[in-house]
Order: C-alpha cells, then structure tokens, then sequence
C-alpha cells in the first residue's frame, strides 16, 4: 500500500545519503597541469584506444599541412579517413577537408572539387554549409576560375548578407573579369575608358537586342559633352559611328562596363556594412576597417562615375541596412535545418544573385538608353 501511495517525483537520489569525504587537514596539494612538448604527438602511443590514436595521427597531418608537406598530409588524412567509424561525423568533415586543401595545393582540383561537393550535400546547419562554402572558394582561386570564385562568393553572401568582406572580395573578383577581354578592355579599373574624346561612342554597347547593360548615366560628363559638341564632319566621328557598327566590339565593352558597375555596387555595399559596425569596434578591428574604407574610397575614384550614379547606388546596396538586422547578423545562432532546407538558403545561380542586388541598378541604367544614343544620333549629323 506504502508503494501504491508514493508520490510520483518523490523520490530521492542514492548520492544524498552517501558519507562525504572529509577534508584533510592543512593546505590543498597544488595543480599541476599536463605538459605537452612540441611535437609530442610524434611520440609512440601504445596503450591508446582507437579514438585517442586517431586524433593523434589527425595532429600529424595538421601539422604536415602546416609545413606545406600537402603529399604527406594527404596520406595521413586518407589514412585516418579509412579507419574512422561511420558515427564520427565531426572529424569526418574536418579529415574530408584536409583532403580536399591537400589535394588542391596538389594540383589535383577537380577531385578536391568532388569532395567540396559532397561535403555541401551533407551539410546539416549554416556553420557547416559556410565552412564548405569556403573550402569551395579556396578551390576555385587556386584554379584561378573567376566566374566559379565568383559564384562562391555569391553564395556565401547570400547565407551571410551582411559580411562587409565578403563584398569587398566580390568586388575584387568582378574586377578580375578585364583580363579575360580583349587587351584594350583590360586595363585596371583605376583606368577609366572613357577619358578620350575620340573614343566617346566607341565605348558605348551597340543599340540593339543583343546589348548588356547600357550605362549613358555613369559616364563622367565631359565625355558626354564631347559628343554633343562634336562637328558633323570630324575625323573623330567618323571613326566613332564606323566602331559602333561593330556588334561585338559593342558587346565586349557592356561586358567590361558591366563588371565595373557590380564590382562598384559590391564595394559601396562592403563600405556601408562598414561605416555601420565602425562605433562597435576598437584597436586593430577599428583600424582594419578605417584602412579598408580608405581603401574603398581610392577605388571608387577610380570608376570615375557620376556623383547621381553613385547616389544611386548607394540607396539601392543599402536598402535592407539597419542596425537591427546587422546585430542580428552578428549573434545569429547556427540554424540546424537539414540538407533539404538548407539549400532554399542559397542562391542556385549567379543570374538569381545579380537579379536581386543589381536588377534595379540595371533597370534604372537602361532606362536611359533610348535618350543617349538619341542624343549621340543629334550631335553626329
């Protein structure tokens, strides 16, 4: 009857009624912390179970790595890969990524590619998916692939929008897009094409369906003057309206401008996410981030756009910008949603990356475009 009328949560733990051990007498014997020398895990192991040896051996390829020893640590990863059971999912990633960096520095990146990639499939929260991210990133660099560095940037901003170095690295990289043009497209964007008066229409995209971008407002406005000024009978315009027949020349310059206004737009976005954590930093941090706004500063004179241009600009990068979100941002905590979701976190195409930050620069650019080439069509008869 006792048993049937004990309450339920009632009872007590065995560890209340044990005796406590009495304190001796006179002072505590001192701590003695455990002393590793360098190198120790070079040291025979014996006795040591499986876990213990593995994470030894993983010291070993940390340290190979390291030292630039990429053939050694990668056997030493693929070694450890081979013995670790299936349920350690957290030395896995971290071997699997060792490979991968190994086998890039290897020259061997589409197989560090492969693993990249199955590592982002299995990727179960943002932390995670962000190392992989990352990992891919390192890849595609070291391939010097400037559209897949590209599209890994843009992934990782979409996961994380409010990472000022993550755009000023877009920024870099659409900057990097000039070598691939034609030699007189690829000068350093601190060049501006647009300085010479006899290159005024040249360097506008050929009217037409097959333009990019038409950009007649981020033109400085001496070069749009010396359009409208030019005589009819000019040599100068007659070499102009001969280039702008040129479809592909035409094409390659929208290209190149293109890229300039994306990689502007990415700066004035890295600089603005800057100027708004500038009061919440000190020491290094502080001067890290004045230094790279200075940076900034130096670059975007280089575009030589018009202040209404970057105005523009401006606005539109920092549209969703407010202190709110970037505290948030900041002490966000690691969401574990599972492959399947994860991925709805993370653009599926540069084209759906550039839609949603760029596509209201682009709509507002074009929306000129009538209006100068009619303009440049007066001042040319």
């Amino acid at each position: 009857m006792e048993t049937e009328c004990w309450c339920l949560g009632g009872e007590f733990e065995d560890s209340l009624f044990e005796e406590r051990l009495e304190r001796r007498p006179g002072p505590p014997a001192s701590y003695r912390a455990k002393l590793c020398e360098p190198q120790w895990f070079y040291e025979e192991t014996e006795g040591s179970d499986d876990a213990e040896a593995l994470t030894i051996q993983k010291f070993r390829a940390d340290l190979a790595y390291r030292q630039q020893e990429y053939q050694k640590a990668l056997q030493e990863y693929s070694s450890i890969s081979e013995k670790l059971p299936p349920t350690n999912f957290a030395m896995k990633r971290d071997v699997l990524e060792g490979q991968a960096r190994c086998l890039a520095h290897l020259g061997r990146q589409a197989e560090a590619l492969a693993i990249a990639t199955n590592l982002e499939m299995k990727a179960s929260n943002t932390d995670h998916l962000t190392t992989v991210l990352c990992l891919q990133l390192a890849i595609c660099s070291s391939l010097q692939n400037v559209e897949n560095t590209i599209f890994c940037l843009q992934k990782l901003i979409s996961l994380h929008p409010f990472n000022p170095w993550n755009w000023g690295r877009l920024a870099e990289a659409y900057l990097t897009l000039g070598p691939a043009l034609p030699a007189s497209l690829a000068s350093p964007p601190s060049q501006s094409h647009f300085t010479s008066s006899d290159k005024t229409v040249d360097s506008r995209p050929h009217s037409g369906r097959d333009n990019l971008w038409c950009f007649p407002e981020t033109l400085p406005e001496s070069c749009v003057l010396s359009v409208e000024t030019s005589s009819s009978g000019s040599q100068t315009n007659q070499n102009a309206r001969s280039e702008v027949q040129a479809p592909e020349a035409g094409r390659r310059e929208a290209v190149s401008l293109e890229a300039q206004v994306k990689a502007c737009a990415s700066f004035v976005r890295a600089r603005l996410l800057l100027r708004l954590t500038q009061s919440q930093q000190t020491s290094f941090a502080l001067e890290r981030n004045l230094r790279t706004q200075q940076e900034i500063e130096d670059k975007m004179k280089g575009f030589r756009f018009k202040e209404s241009t970057l105005l523009l600009i401006a606005e539109v990068m920092g549209e969703d910008i407010v202190p709110e979100k970037i505290k948030d941002e900041v002490h966000s905590e690691v969401k574990c949603v599972g492959s399947a979701s994860l991925t709805s976190l993370v653009i599926a195409s540069s084209k759906e990356f550039e839609d949603r930050w760029f596509g209201k620069i682009k709509d507002h650019f074009c929306s000129f475009e009538n209006r100068f080439h009619t303009q440049i069509q007066i001042s040319t008869e």
